[in-house]
Protein backbone atom coordinates (compact mmCIF):
# COMPACT_ATOMS: atom_id res chain seq x y z
CA UNK A 1 0.00 0.00 0.00
CA UNK A 2 1.37 3.39 -0.81
CA UNK A 3 2.45 5.45 1.63
CA UNK A 4 0.84 8.50 -0.46
CA UNK A 5 -2.43 6.89 -0.58
CA UNK A 6 -5.11 9.70 0.45
CA UNK A 7 -8.77 8.57 -0.69
CA UNK A 8 -10.22 5.43 -0.56
CA UNK A 9 -13.75 5.42 -2.65
CA UNK A 10 -16.18 3.32 -1.93
CA UNK A 11 -18.77 2.44 -4.35
CA UNK A 12 -21.50 -0.14 -4.29
CA UNK A 13 -23.19 -2.09 -7.33
CA UNK A 14 -25.68 -3.94 -7.41
CA UNK A 15 -27.29 -5.02 -11.32
CA UNK A 16 -25.53 -3.00 -12.89
CA UNK A 17 -22.62 -4.33 -14.81
CA UNK A 18 -23.78 -2.00 -18.22
CA UNK A 19 -22.87 0.54 -16.49
CA UNK A 20 -20.30 -0.53 -14.00
CA UNK A 21 -17.18 -0.02 -16.69
CA UNK A 22 -18.23 3.89 -17.06
CA UNK A 23 -18.58 4.60 -13.84
CA UNK A 24 -15.19 2.90 -12.78
CA UNK A 25 -13.56 5.08 -15.66
CA UNK A 26 -14.56 8.31 -13.96
CA UNK A 27 -12.84 7.69 -10.71
CA UNK A 28 -9.51 6.49 -12.04
CA UNK A 29 -9.24 8.78 -14.98
CA UNK A 30 -8.30 11.66 -12.29
CA UNK A 31 -5.91 14.74 -12.36
CA UNK A 32 -4.45 13.46 -8.68
CA UNK A 33 -1.61 11.17 -9.19
CA UNK A 34 -3.18 7.58 -9.37
CA UNK A 35 -1.27 6.50 -6.18
CA UNK A 36 -2.89 9.00 -3.93
CA UNK A 37 -6.10 6.85 -4.18
CA UNK A 38 -7.89 3.89 -4.23
CA UNK A 39 -11.75 2.35 -5.53
CA UNK A 40 -12.89 -0.29 -3.71
CA UNK A 41 -16.41 -1.34 -5.74
CA UNK A 42 -18.73 -3.79 -3.82
CA UNK A 43 -20.31 -6.54 -5.29
CA UNK A 44 -23.55 -6.41 -3.04
CA UNK A 45 -25.24 -9.86 -4.41
CA UNK A 46 -25.34 -8.95 -7.90
CA UNK A 47 -27.20 -11.51 -10.18
CA UNK A 48 -26.11 -10.28 -13.82
CA UNK A 49 -22.88 -10.17 -15.12
CA UNK A 50 -21.15 -7.84 -12.54
CA UNK A 51 -18.88 -10.37 -10.82
CA UNK A 52 -17.37 -11.32 -14.34
CA UNK A 53 -16.92 -7.18 -15.10
CA UNK A 54 -15.46 -6.85 -11.79
CA UNK A 55 -12.53 -9.57 -12.81
CA UNK A 56 -11.77 -8.47 -15.71
CA UNK A 57 -11.67 -4.32 -14.17
CA UNK A 58 -9.30 -5.78 -11.33
CA UNK A 59 -7.14 -7.62 -13.78
CA UNK A 60 -6.94 -4.35 -15.84
CA UNK A 61 -6.36 -1.81 -13.20
CA UNK A 62 -4.51 -4.06 -10.72
CA UNK A 63 -3.46 -2.28 -7.74
CA UNK A 64 -5.87 0.19 -8.46
CA UNK A 65 -9.39 -1.20 -8.15
CA UNK A 66 -9.89 -3.65 -5.40
CA UNK A 67 -13.22 -5.90 -5.75
CA UNK A 68 -15.52 -6.38 -2.21
CA UNK A 69 -18.20 -8.50 -1.87
CA UNK A 70 -21.30 -8.20 0.42
CA UNK A 71 -23.53 -10.88 0.78
CA UNK A 72 -25.87 -9.13 3.42
CA UNK A 73 -28.16 -7.21 1.04
CA UNK A 74 -28.98 -3.49 0.84
CA UNK A 75 -26.81 -0.40 0.34
CA UNK A 76 -25.90 0.52 3.56
CA UNK A 77 -24.16 -2.88 4.15
CA UNK A 78 -22.31 -2.71 0.56
CA UNK A 79 -21.20 0.83 1.64
CA UNK A 80 -20.07 -0.19 5.57
CA UNK A 81 -18.48 -2.81 3.78
CA UNK A 82 -15.74 -0.64 1.50
CA UNK A 83 -15.54 1.42 4.76
CA UNK A 84 -13.64 -1.45 6.41
CA UNK A 85 -11.69 -2.19 3.39
CA UNK A 86 -10.77 1.55 2.69
CA UNK A 87 -7.07 2.28 3.96
CA UNK A 88 -7.17 6.06 3.26
CA UNK A 89 -8.01 8.57 6.13
CA UNK A 90 -10.33 9.84 3.46
CA UNK A 91 -13.07 8.15 2.43
CA UNK A 92 -15.14 9.09 -0.97
CA UNK A 93 -18.57 7.55 -2.20
CA UNK A 94 -20.33 7.36 -5.09
CA UNK A 95 -22.73 5.32 -6.69
CA UNK A 96 -22.49 2.59 -9.88
CA UNK A 97 -24.69 4.85 -11.90
CA UNK A 98 -22.70 8.22 -11.52
CA UNK A 99 -19.92 9.61 -13.48
CA UNK A 100 -17.45 11.85 -11.50
CA UNK A 101 -15.42 14.59 -12.91
CA UNK A 102 -11.48 14.38 -13.36
CA UNK A 103 -11.06 16.85 -10.90
CA UNK A 104 -13.25 15.11 -8.41
CA UNK A 105 -10.55 13.50 -6.53
CA UNK A 106 -8.22 16.49 -6.35
CA UNK A 107 -10.93 19.01 -5.15
CA UNK A 108 -11.32 16.66 -2.25
CA UNK A 109 -8.13 16.87 -1.35
CA UNK A 110 -7.76 20.04 -1.43
CA UNK A 111 -10.94 20.57 0.68
CA UNK A 112 -9.91 19.00 3.54
CA UNK A 113 -6.65 20.34 3.10
CA UNK A 114 -8.09 23.97 3.65
CA UNK A 115 -10.55 23.16 5.64
CA UNK A 116 -9.46 21.60 9.16
CA UNK A 117 -12.45 22.00 10.89
CA UNK A 118 -14.76 20.15 7.92
CA UNK A 119 -15.87 17.00 8.64
CA UNK A 120 -17.64 16.02 5.75
CA UNK A 121 -18.59 17.58 1.86
CA UNK A 122 -20.75 16.85 -0.83
CA UNK A 123 -21.20 18.41 -3.80
CA UNK A 124 -23.83 18.20 -7.36
CA UNK A 125 -25.15 15.48 -8.49
CA UNK A 126 -26.35 17.37 -11.95
CA UNK A 127 -28.84 14.69 -14.06
CA UNK A 128 -27.82 13.38 -17.53
CA UNK A 129 -31.35 12.68 -18.84
CA UNK A 130 -32.47 9.53 -20.96
CA UNK A 131 -35.14 11.76 -22.73
CA UNK A 132 -36.32 15.57 -22.11
CA UNK A 133 -38.06 15.34 -18.54
CA UNK A 134 -41.64 16.18 -18.61
CA UNK A 135 -43.17 19.58 -17.78
CA UNK A 136 -43.70 18.87 -14.28
CA UNK A 137 -40.79 17.46 -13.12
CA UNK A 138 -39.05 20.45 -12.03
CA UNK A 139 -36.24 20.60 -9.07
CA UNK A 140 -38.69 20.16 -6.04
CA UNK A 141 -39.16 16.79 -8.01
CA UNK A 142 -35.33 15.79 -7.67
CA UNK A 143 -35.51 14.17 -4.41
CA UNK A 144 -36.93 10.84 -5.96
CA UNK A 145 -33.84 11.39 -8.90
CA UNK A 146 -30.94 11.01 -6.29
CA UNK A 147 -29.85 14.98 -7.87
CA UNK A 148 -28.92 17.49 -5.99
CA UNK A 149 -27.58 21.15 -6.11
CA UNK A 150 -27.21 23.94 -3.66
CA UNK A 151 -25.91 26.54 -5.64
CA UNK A 152 -22.43 27.59 -6.98
CA UNK A 153 -21.07 28.52 -3.64
CA UNK A 154 -20.64 27.10 -0.85
CA UNK A 155 -23.00 26.07 2.24
CA UNK A 156 -21.73 25.57 6.10
CA UNK A 157 -23.89 22.05 7.14
CA UNK A 158 -24.26 21.54 10.80
CA UNK A 159 -27.04 20.97 13.46
CA UNK A 160 -27.58 25.16 12.87
CA UNK A 161 -27.75 24.78 8.93
CA UNK A 162 -29.17 20.57 8.49
CA UNK A 163 -29.60 20.57 4.70
CA UNK A 164 -28.89 17.26 3.28
CA UNK A 165 -26.02 16.02 1.31
CA UNK A 166 -25.88 12.70 -0.63
CA UNK A 167 -24.23 9.45 -0.65
CA UNK A 168 -24.04 9.09 -4.32
CA UNK A 169 -21.27 12.57 -3.95
CA UNK A 170 -19.88 12.51 -0.47
CA UNK A 171 -16.63 12.44 1.24
CA UNK A 172 -15.77 12.35 4.69
CA UNK A 173 -12.63 12.12 7.18
CA UNK A 174 -12.09 8.60 8.26
CA UNK A 175 -12.22 10.07 11.87
CA UNK A 176 -15.67 10.82 11.34
CA UNK A 177 -17.01 7.56 10.86
CA UNK A 178 -15.03 6.29 13.59
CA UNK A 179 -16.89 8.76 15.74
CA UNK A 180 -20.41 8.45 14.24
CA UNK A 181 -20.11 5.09 12.65
CA UNK A 182 -21.38 3.71 9.09
CA UNK A 183 -24.81 4.03 7.28
CA UNK A 184 -27.87 2.26 9.07
CA UNK A 185 -29.21 -0.73 7.90
CA UNK A 186 -32.43 0.06 8.80
CA UNK A 187 -32.76 2.99 6.54
CA UNK A 188 -31.10 1.50 3.28
CA UNK A 189 -32.31 0.89 -0.31
CA UNK A 190 -32.54 -2.90 -0.65
CA UNK A 191 -32.13 -4.17 -4.16
CA UNK A 192 -34.72 -1.89 -6.36
CA UNK A 193 -36.54 -0.42 -3.34
CA UNK A 194 -37.06 2.91 -2.94
CA UNK A 195 -37.59 6.25 -0.48
CA UNK A 196 -34.74 5.43 2.49
CA UNK A 197 -32.92 7.49 4.36
CA UNK A 198 -29.74 6.17 4.95
CA UNK A 199 -28.19 9.13 3.87
CA UNK A 200 -30.42 11.62 5.90
CA UNK A 201 -30.14 9.54 8.89
CA UNK A 202 -25.84 9.16 8.86
CA UNK A 203 -25.76 13.01 8.02
CA UNK A 204 -27.89 13.96 11.52
CA UNK A 205 -25.80 12.06 13.66
CA UNK A 206 -22.94 13.96 12.54
CA UNK A 207 -25.20 16.82 13.50
CA UNK A 208 -25.98 15.36 16.75
CA UNK A 209 -22.11 15.15 17.08
CA UNK A 210 -21.26 18.35 16.44
CA UNK A 211 -19.49 18.04 13.35
CA UNK A 212 -19.68 20.38 10.28
CA UNK A 213 -19.79 19.38 6.68
CA UNK A 214 -19.53 21.93 3.69
CA UNK A 215 -21.46 21.84 0.27
CA UNK A 216 -18.79 22.30 -1.98
CA UNK A 217 -20.37 23.40 -5.70
CA UNK A 218 -17.11 22.55 -7.55
CA UNK A 219 -17.17 18.80 -6.37
CA UNK A 220 -19.27 17.56 -9.68
CA UNK A 221 -20.59 14.26 -10.45
CA UNK A 222 -23.68 13.13 -12.69
CA UNK A 223 -25.82 10.47 -13.18
CA UNK A 224 -28.05 8.75 -15.56
CA UNK A 225 -31.48 9.29 -15.37
CA UNK A 226 -33.56 5.94 -16.91
CA UNK A 227 -37.03 7.18 -18.55
CA UNK A 228 -38.63 4.95 -16.02
CA UNK A 229 -37.97 7.08 -13.44
CA UNK A 230 -39.45 10.22 -15.46
CA UNK A 231 -43.39 8.93 -14.40
CA UNK A 232 -45.39 9.60 -12.13
CA UNK A 233 -46.08 6.79 -11.29
CA UNK A 234 -41.89 5.88 -10.03
CA UNK A 235 -42.44 9.44 -7.73
CA UNK A 236 -45.55 8.25 -6.52
CA UNK A 237 -43.51 4.80 -5.59
CA UNK A 238 -41.16 6.73 -4.40
CA UNK A 239 -42.75 9.19 -2.53
CA UNK A 240 -44.69 6.42 -0.58
CA UNK A 241 -41.43 4.35 0.62
CA UNK A 242 -39.99 7.91 1.70
CA UNK A 243 -43.29 8.32 4.20
CA UNK A 244 -42.44 4.96 5.61
CA UNK A 245 -38.87 5.33 6.41
CA UNK A 246 -39.77 8.82 8.04
CA UNK A 247 -41.69 7.02 10.14
CA UNK A 248 -38.99 4.90 11.45
CA UNK A 249 -36.57 7.72 11.61
CA UNK A 250 -38.39 9.39 14.02
CA UNK A 251 -36.80 12.77 13.04
CA UNK A 252 -37.00 15.30 16.38
CA UNK A 253 -38.49 18.41 14.41
CA UNK A 254 -41.08 16.07 12.68
CA UNK A 255 -41.97 14.07 16.02
CA UNK A 256 -43.34 17.76 18.14
CA UNK A 257 -46.79 18.33 17.79
CA UNK A 258 -48.60 19.82 20.97
CA UNK A 259 -51.93 17.69 20.99
CA UNK A 260 -49.97 14.74 20.91
CA UNK A 261 -50.34 11.59 18.75
CA UNK A 262 -53.06 9.51 17.84
CA UNK A 263 -52.49 5.47 16.53
CA UNK A 264 -49.04 6.82 16.82
CA UNK A 265 -49.00 9.47 14.85
CA UNK A 266 -48.43 13.20 15.60
CA UNK A 267 -51.70 15.22 15.33
CA UNK A 268 -49.97 17.46 12.69
CA UNK A 269 -49.92 14.36 10.13
CA UNK A 270 -53.31 14.53 10.19
CA UNK A 271 -54.23 18.10 9.81
CA UNK A 272 -51.27 18.23 7.14
CA UNK A 273 -52.91 15.39 4.95
CA UNK A 274 -56.49 17.29 5.61
CA UNK A 275 -54.60 20.40 4.21
CA UNK A 276 -53.24 18.75 1.40
CA UNK A 277 -56.43 16.91 0.52
CA UNK A 278 -57.87 20.25 -0.01
CA UNK A 279 -55.22 21.45 -2.05
CA UNK A 280 -55.00 18.62 -4.41
CA UNK A 281 -58.45 18.71 -5.44
CA UNK A 282 -58.55 22.06 -5.74
CA UNK A 283 -55.65 21.91 -8.07
CA UNK A 284 -57.70 19.23 -9.75
CA UNK A 285 -60.86 21.40 -10.23
CA UNK A 286 -59.15 24.42 -11.59
CA UNK A 287 -56.97 22.23 -13.98
CA UNK A 288 -53.87 22.97 -12.36
CA UNK A 289 -52.51 19.56 -12.59
CA UNK A 290 -48.69 19.88 -12.30
CA UNK A 291 -49.67 21.47 -8.62
CA UNK A 292 -52.54 18.81 -8.16
CA UNK A 293 -49.37 15.99 -8.62
CA UNK A 294 -46.79 18.23 -6.17
CA UNK A 295 -49.86 17.87 -3.54
CA UNK A 296 -50.77 14.48 -3.82
CA UNK A 297 -47.51 13.02 -3.95
CA UNK A 298 -47.37 14.82 -0.14
CA UNK A 299 -50.34 12.73 0.67
CA UNK A 300 -48.53 9.93 -1.00
CA UNK A 301 -45.33 10.29 1.78
CA UNK A 302 -48.31 11.32 4.59
CA UNK A 303 -50.03 8.18 3.95
CA UNK A 304 -46.63 5.80 3.92
CA UNK A 305 -45.83 7.26 7.07
CA UNK A 306 -49.32 6.86 8.61
CA UNK A 307 -49.23 3.06 7.41
CA UNK A 308 -46.35 2.65 8.65
CA UNK A 309 -47.24 3.96 12.43
CA UNK A 310 -50.38 2.51 12.92
CA UNK A 311 -48.73 -0.66 11.94
CA UNK A 312 -46.46 -0.09 14.59
CA UNK A 313 -49.00 0.88 17.18
CA UNK A 314 -50.66 -1.97 16.86
CA UNK A 315 -47.89 -4.80 16.71
CA UNK A 316 -46.75 -2.98 20.18
CA UNK A 317 -50.04 -3.52 21.64
CA UNK A 318 -49.97 0.08 22.44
Amino acid sequence: MSDSLAVSIVMPTYNRCGELEAAVNSALCQTEPADHFELIVVDNNSTDKTAEVLQRLTAIHAGRVRAVTERRQGVSHARNAGITAAAAPLVAFFDDDVRVTPEWVATIRRTFRERSDIDCIGGKVLPDWSSPPPRWLTRSHWAPLALQDLGDRPVLVSAENPLGLISANLACRRSLLDRVGGFSPLFQRVKDGIGSLEDDEWIRRLWQSGGRALYVPDLVAHTSVPSTRLTRRYHRRWHSGHGRFYALLRAAEFERSSKGAILGVPAHVYRATIASAGSWIASLLTGRTDDAFTHEVRLRFLRGFFSQRVREHFAHGT
